[in-house]
């Protein structure tokens, strides 16, 4: 999932002052639904000048309200906030897409040279000491306000003050400095990981070099290899989508190894992509800046708000797992090298080796087959799985959206109009799902539009977002497992936008707490293997034919199976990020950092972590996950306890939980601090137990 980290804002689908009408990055959206983005007339070129007019409106709309003459009150103030720089905010917000999803040369150019200067207004207006003052006021004076106000103005005076809006004129400058520096670097950090993923790729000559790829991947291959005008030959790219499936079939071990050391290294080439010394600056500014701001380490300034609140709490839950995600690694390690070896391989298991011979394992011990699931596992079926989970929880009903394809930045999106089962138009959701030059690899959601119902009722736009690899001309696109388990998590987050129900938009949908926000996306992944999905949606490529029974046990008999490796590859880039902002000013080479703190973690040689330091776009092209990727560890044990609710009750489907998780999660947004939100769900804090039970791991006697 992505984010922008500006003053919270809000988008809406009028133009304001500043904004001109003909430019369709300011001028109202077009068609119905309230209007749709109209991508395909958007130009990059066109962005500087929109940002320009859009950033002048919103700095006289922050005038306008800081230098009010009248009392501050919540309308003149908050609300007015709510209220500005919405044509600014929609520009941005389309800058966003482009980045992500057409990030061209130009687009790379002008994120170059604008995001130091989005940066520089979102400091220039936390910086106001007049409307700080005027946010604060209204803050102490909250016990007036409806609960919902009352958590509005904790949100804008708490994002003011962690901005520095209480520091002197010399020291916002200080910290306007840095931000604009952090800002380049974060740009440059992400267009070198996409520039090692884009112009760096295996090239597959022969047959031979195909020794082990089921039928798919082959196809997928050859379609990359036309892409860069490689006819007749196959590629690989150098993306998560299409490493992981070549190292787990692929028995070329030689081609295994080349393809890794190439995967991994994305970022760390020592050539003009590099990242190493961008970390090195990134985290000694951010260090830097949250010394400026009173705390000890950046790591501290980070969780402060988060349901975390402390690094420590946050590193306590992660060694809570980590002994026993070891030790399963090693349990595994053990069964591939008694298969490896049985097969004459005299060498030891390396980090090229695991996916390759954890599938020849799973075989083995479960008669399972990731060939044999796949058939089943087509991409459109699979979408409609979505849709009927949405259903079946929330009551949406999704309906495609014709004659809009001249509006759509790629000819492979597509629309759907999203319902409440009284047919009231809840929002939009697009799907983008196919790899392609300029897009950010892996998978997210965006938001285009943001819901409210502050001057007037506004539905959301949502995308999600895929880089799936196509197939061959008119044959499905095959997922495995875990792509499919991807879909329903990204669509997961797409659900937490299109539920909310909320006034003001600052408190709307994913604006939530950053080890909160995944808990939605992580709990939708549960569906998937519930046999009303596979039943209708796990359909036989050929034939049509559900998933049988017996294939299905076969998955849920093997569903702690690599626990281990999914475990430690996520927790060591986890321990590793939250250490690196744990370390203050001193500076660190990447390299040896990632090195010895896995060393001292006692990290499994066979395995490397998820993301590398210097290619880990989630802590390094923003500061949307750093100090902060144990989030998705924190988010997990609400998942599990939250599906335990659902098992303790009528099972998956169960109305009365799906009615609770809908109106007490799902709908409420940031309009409660989500601790107390998810008591309102669960009645009770969550436990650990459901999670760890759930990976397979023993469950410590006194734990809760």
């Amino acid at each position: 999932m992505r984010s922008h980290l500006l003053v919270a804002l809000c988008l809406a689908t009028t133009t304001l002052a500043g904004a001109r009408p003909q430019d369709p990055l300011q001028a109202p959206w077009p068609g119905p639904y309230g209007g749709l983005p109209p991508f395909s007339s958007m130009k990059a070129s066109a962005f500087p000048a929109a940002f320009r007019s859009s950033m002048q409106a919103y700095r006289a709309d922050v005038r306008r309200i800081a230098d009010n003459p009248a009392a501050a009150t919540f309308e003149n103030t908050i609300a007015a906030l709510e209220n500005a720089g919405r044509s600014f905010a929609r520009v941005n917000s389309m800058f966003g897409v482009f980045t992500s999803t057409m990030n061209t040369p130009e687009v790379q150019a002008i994120d170059r040279e604008w995001r130091p200067r989005l940066t520089a207004l979102s400091d220039e207006i936390t910086g106001n000491s007049r409307l700080y003052a005027r946010i604060q006021r209204v803050y102490q004076d909250r016990a007036r306000l409806t609960p919902e106000q009352s958590r509005l103005a904790w949100v804008h005076f708490n994002n003011f003050r962690r901005a520095g809006a209480a520091l002197t004129a010399g020291q916002k400058k200080t910290l306007s400095g840095y931000n604009q520096s952090l800002a380049r670097l974060y740009t440059k950090f992400s267009q070198n990981v996409l520039a090692d993923e884009e112009k760096k790729w295996v090239t597959l000559d022969s047959e031979a070099d195909l020794a082990g790829l089921p039928p798919s991947l082959r196809d997928s291959a050859a379609a990359a290899a036309r892409d860069k005008q490689l006819e007749g030959k196959w590629v690989i790219r150098n993306t998560r989508s299409a490493m992981e499936p070549f190292l787990t079939y692929s028995t070329r071990r030689d081609l295994r190894e080349r393809a890794f050391r190439l995967w991994t290294s994305r970022g760390d080439g020592g050539d003009a992509y590099d990242n190493n010394q961008n970390v090195t600056d990134i985290l000694i500014l951010r260090a830097r800046r949250a010394k400026l701001l009173g705390f000890p380490t950046y790591a501290h300034w980070r969780v402060e708000d988060q349901m975390a609140r402390t690094p420590e709490r946050a590193m306590k839950l992660m060694m809570q797992v980590w002994p026993a995600a070891v030790a399963r690694v090693h349990q595994e390690v053990a069964d591939m090298q008694t298969v490896a070896s049985a097969e004459g391989m005299t060498s030891k298991i390396e980090p090229w080796d695991y996916r390759f011979y954890a599938e020849k394992v799973r075989k083995q011990r479960y008669d399972l087959d990731e060939n044999e699931i796949k058939p089943y596992m087509q991409l459109d079926k699979l979408r409609q799985g979505l849709f009927y989970v949405a259903n079946r929880l929330y009551g949406f009903t999704f309906t495609p959206v014709t004659g809009v394809s001249t509006l759509l930045p790629a000819p492979d999106i597509r629309v759907w109009k999203v319902t409440n089962p009284q047919g009231g138009l809840v929002g939009l959701w697009y799907f983008d799902p196919y790899a392609r030059n300029g897009k950010s690899s892996g998978a997210w959601m965006n938001e285009y539009r943001t819901q409210e119902n502050f001057l007037r009722p506004v539905r959301p736009i949502v995308s999600n977002n895929s880089n799936f690899l196509k197939g061959a001309p008119g044959h499905p696109v095959l997922l495995s497992w875990d792509d499919a388990e991807t879909m329903f998590h990204e669509f997961g987050h797409a659900l937490h936008g299109l539920n909310s129900q909320v006034h003001y938009p600052t408190l709307a949908g994913t604006n939530v707490a950053r080890d909160y926000v995944e808990f939605p996306s992580q709990l939708n992944e549960n569906w998937l293997s519930t046999p009303e999905v596979l039943n209708r949606f796990a359909l036989r490529t050929e034939t049509g034919a559900p998933m049988p029974p017996e294939l299905i046990a076969k998955i849920r008999k093997a569903a702690t199976f690599n626990q281990g490796f999914s475990t430690t590859e996520y927790l060591a880039s986890a321990i590793v990020d939250m250490k690196l902002h744990l370390a203050g000013e001193q500076r660190i080479d990447p390299r040896i950092f990632e090195k010895k703190t896995l060393q001292d973690l006692g990290m499994p040689s066979e395995i490397v972590m998820r993301h590398r330091i210097p290619q880990f776009n989630h802590l390094f092209s923003d500061d949307g996950y750093a100090a902060g990727y144990y989030s998705y560890l924190w988010s997990e044990v609400l998942e599990h306890d939250a599906f335990q609710a659902f098992l303790e009750a009528g099972g998956p489907y169960d109305p009365k939980v799906a009615h609770r998780l809908q109106t007490r999660i799902m709908q409420v947004g940031n309009t409660l601090d989500p601790a107390q939100a998810y008591r309102n769900f669960r009645g009770r804090d969550a436990s650990i137990v459901p999670l760890l039970k759930f990976r397979g791991f023993p469950v410590p006697a006194g734990t809760k």
